[in-house]
């Protein structure tokens, strides 16, 4: 029975990197069988433009009967000054909230092709392979109450709230668990339970999941340390667990690692294992249109959406060893170009990964 994925290109650059994401499926149909439908729906600014909201109720309706989804970005400088409720990122905290995708999946890998594009030291960062583990659908971005309001004095003033349920913080602490028992079997906790209380239960109620456990070493870290870290010895971490501001914040100066946020794609995941794949990056909307955008971590977002949601392990395999090919060819898009390499456009790297899948 075919499997139904719904394409959301989204803003900016998001259009350019989907359509290449869309010729890997394309040769997976054509040449390994993978049987999938795909549709294809708007949301973020392209959604307020078809519909005048970021998440349509067409989409919506989409998005529920699929198996999986891949995003490309969303936003744009057009749509800044819209009110706060229809801008573009308003879409993809709906989509996450109403499909429940809790668990946020962020590699950051570095192959040795790659080690010269990192900020950081060849030898601080050659073979790094970190999991985040951020929980995507609580935290202070969904925490009520929010706004801004006039005190009595005259004077604005922002809110807003940072609440965890024990169930929220168990799930998560789960899904990190059980990924780290398929890798190096280390979690590292990423908290503030120094000063928030939120923090002090999201850390006792990961403590009693670690018991469920026992093969997997825990750790915890204060998330400032964490970011320090990162920096100074990334390769010490095998799998991080963290509330959602604190990972979206650590996964993107992972992101930099490996040289690029242009190489990082992630996963978010409902307990059923329906997800939504898309690179970590945003909608670049200064570059859209070029045709310079990096599409492998829209490519390699592929490659997760067939490990967690289409149980195609083998064809996962392949793509990321397509992927690792085209590195080693020396092709690289001018996000990690260095000299001695030779630089291509999107639609170019996207054709030789198509073209090291068919061989």
């Amino acid at each position: 029975m075919s499997q139904n994925i719904l394409v959301l290109p989204g803003d900016g650059i998001g259009p350019e990197i989907v359509a290449e994401a869309v010729k890997v499926l394309d040769v997976l149909q054509a040449d390994y069988g993978l049987d999938i439908e795909l549709t294809e729906g708007s949301i973020g600014g392209a959604g307020y433009d078809a519909a005048g909201h970021p998440y349509p109720d067409e989409t919506k309706l989409l998005a529920r009967k699929a198996d999986a989804i891949l995003l490309g970005a969303v936003g744009g400088y057009e749509y800044d000054k819209l009110p706060r409720e229809v801008r573009p990122e308003r879409g993809l905290l709906a989509i996450r909230s109403d499909l429940d995708l809790f668990s946020n999946l962020r590699p950051a890998i570095l192959t040795e092709e790659l080690a010269d594009a990192s900020s950081l030291k060849p030898e601080i960062v050659a073979g790094l392979d970190i999991m985040i583990v951020r929980e995507l659908t609580g935290g202070i971005y969904f925490g009520k109450p929010r706004g801004i309001r006039t005190l009595d004095n005259g004077e604005r003033e922002g809110y807003n709230t940072l609440v965890y349920r024990e169930s929220e913080v168990e799930r998560i602490a789960r899904s990190a668990f059980d990924i780290a028992m398929k890798r190096g079997k280390r979690v590292c906790s990423v908290d503030k339970a120094n000063v928030l209380e939120v923090s002090e239960l999201w850390r006792e109620v990961v403590e009693t999941v670690a018991e469920d456990y026992p093969q997997v070493e825990l750790s915890h870290m204060y998330v400032d340390n964490a970011a320090m870290q990162l920096v100074k010895d990334p390769k010490q971490f095998d799998v991080i667990v963290t509330k959602n501001m604190f990972g979206d914040i650590l996964s993107d100066a992972a992101a930099m690692l490996t040289g690029s946020i242009g190489m990082l794609p992630s996963a978010s995941l409902n307990a059923k294992g329906i997800g939504m794949y898309e690179p970590i990056h945003g909608s670049a909307p200064d570059i859209a249109g070029q045709g310079i955008a990096n599409p492998l971590a829209t490519i390699m977002s592929v490659s997760m959406m067939l490990r967690y949601s289409l149980d195609k392990v083998e064809l996962a395999d392949k793509v990321d060893a397509a992927v690792k090919s085209v590195l080693q060819q020396g092709l690289r898009t001018a996000d990690i170009y260095v000299e001695g390499t030779e630089q291509v456009g999107t639609a170019a790297m996207g054709d030789a990964v198509v073209a090291a899948l068919k061989n």
